[in-house]
């Protein structure tokens, strides 16, 4: 079930949604838009490997603005912090944004009951486009949870972007038990001790 706009104003004023700047104006119907932040970053590598970790290189979008180019990833950000304590949000495009060929996420829409940060945007386009740090570029929809949370995502040991920045943040995805168990197997030459790290 969504959240309508007076149960997000509800949640906010009991704390469950925190939303940082937060101007009424921006509350829809069932959603909250959320802006461009004024930070994009490259992915330094034109090759990316999901083992490693793939650097990136932030840079400020000027007064202007930026041309976007096709085939391109661009991680974005947004202007708001956000903190959920009690729903699901999900992140999703506005439809003027998507009339002008921009994508704001791949695959990350949903957020964890228990997420503190601004959003980092996966950000494509099909066409050039220029855009603008403070451009509406999204809308938090909030869902209602069914039962209790055991492991909020602020309170995860390994949840890999708890750390607060309001610049984009580049995929953890090397930090996954997958990439260990790899380079074990990759580094032990004994064929015993290789069959018994894939069992587990």
């Amino acid at each position: 079930m969504i959240l309508s706009d007076k149960k997000i104003l509800e949640a906010i004023d009991k704390g469950e949604i925190v939303i940082e700047p937060y101007n009424r104006e921006f509350l829809g119907t069932n959603s909250y838009d959320v802006h461009l932040g004024k930070w994009l970053a490259l992915y330094k590598d034109e090759v990316l490997d999901a083992r490693k970790h793939n650097e990136i290189e932030h840079f400020m979008i000027p007064d202007e603005g930026f041309v976007l180019q096709p085939d391109q990833l661009y991680l974005g950000v947004t202007e708001e912090y956000t903190e959920t304590h009690t729903t699901v949000p999900f992140l999703e495009g506005k439809s003027s944004v998507g009339r002008l060929g921009i994508d704001i996420h791949a695959t990350a829409g949903k957020g964890d009951v228990g997420f503190c940060n601004h959003w980092t945007l996966e950000i494509s386009v099909s066409m050039p486009v220029r855009v603008y740090a403070g451009m509406p570029i999204g809308q938090l929809i909030y869902f209602k949870v069914d039962g209790d949370i055991e492991n909020y995502y602020n309170k995860k040991q390994n949840a890999k972007y708890n750390l607060r920045t309001d610049k984009p943040v580049e995929s953890m995805m090397w930090r996954n038990k997958f990439c260990i168990l790899i380079l074990l197997i990759f580094l032990l030459p004994d064929v015993k001790c290789q069959r018994s790290l894939t069992s587990i």
